[in-house]
């Protein structure tokens, strides 16, 4: 499923059933949001909410050395939630977690001024990453070319995703990425 945000259009959610509308913007904990958050059930994108979830948030500094305390953290949040949690977390998926991690945190570093958040969430059939950045300008995937050396990110990113979308905020914007705990 993919979110399409224009600057002054509607929303619209994408997904493998089709094109659903989507109620329209809302404020809430200080960003813009789409009503139908990602990780809520939405009509024929996805199954029954699941009450059982965990949450943290980390402030990242926006330097060279928060990626790698991105990748501690993310790996850190998801060894916590292995064995207790009720939503365990295959190893795959914990490595699939940590790449995207490392990837968006790294294009917030490279391409956005200033501080980072990373905001992890584990709960029922998936966990999702979500990164913000000062940046406005909405991030897209370079064609395929394997003469090209660098600048896949992004490309790795939509690959392992089971969801992308970016989200204009009031500042910046979020990136948010969905990744199954029992991909088909």
């Amino acid at each position: 499923m993919v979110l399409v945000v224009p600057p002054d259009g509607p929303v619209t959610r994408v997904c493998t059933a089709g094109v659903v509308p989507v109620g329209g913007r809302q404020r809430r904990k200080g960003r813009v949001e789409v009503t139908g958050r990602i990780n809520e059930p939405e009509d024929d994108c996805r199954g029954g909410p699941d009450a059982d979830t965990a949450e943290t948030t980390i402030a990242l500094s926006g330097d060279g050395s928060c990626i790698a305390e991105a990748r501690h953290q993310a790996t850190a949040f998801l060894a916590r939630h292995e064995g207790g949690h009720r939503t365990r977390v295959p190893a795959r998926v914990a490595g699939l977690a940590v790449l995207v991690v490392s990837e968006l945190v790294t294009n917030a570093c490279k391409y956005a001024p200033g501080p980072i958040r990373l905001r992890l969430r584990l709960g029922g059939e998936a966990l999702e990453v979500e990164v913000w950045d000062s940046d406005p300008v909405l991030p897209a995937a370079s064609g395929a070319d394997p003469e090209r050396v660098g600048r896949h990110g992004l490309e790795i990113v939509q690959a392992v995703a089971a969801d992308f979308a970016v989200l204009r905020d009031t500042v910046g914007k979020w990136v948010t990425v969905r990744i199954l705990l029992s991909p088909s």
